[in-house]
């Protein structure tokens, strides 16, 4: 059985982290790892599917966007 991680909008310590694109768009929706064809990514998605990508970098695996989002090691992207 394989066991799966469900996304979270909150960080290694218990915070919550709004998308700054999202915000600037005039949204808030809190961060959470999405997935697309490309990778992983941090990024922040609404009622109707993905709404921003906020990372620039993609990552090949959860556990390593969770590690690049937890140690602050990712670059927001500045444009939609």
């Amino acid at each position: 059985m394989t066991q799966v991680e469900i996304p979270s909008a909150a960080q290694a310590d218990g915070t919550v982290q709004f998308g700054a694109l999202a915000r600037a768009s005039g949204r808030e929706y809190p961060m959470e790892i999405l997935q697309s064809a490309a990778g992983f990514y941090l990024g922040t998605y609404s009622d109707s599917g993905p709404f921003t990508r906020e990372s620039m970098q993609y990552w090949p695996t959860r556990e390593k966007a969770k590690k690049a989002w937890d140690s602050g090691r990712w670059t927001q992207r500045t444009y939609l």
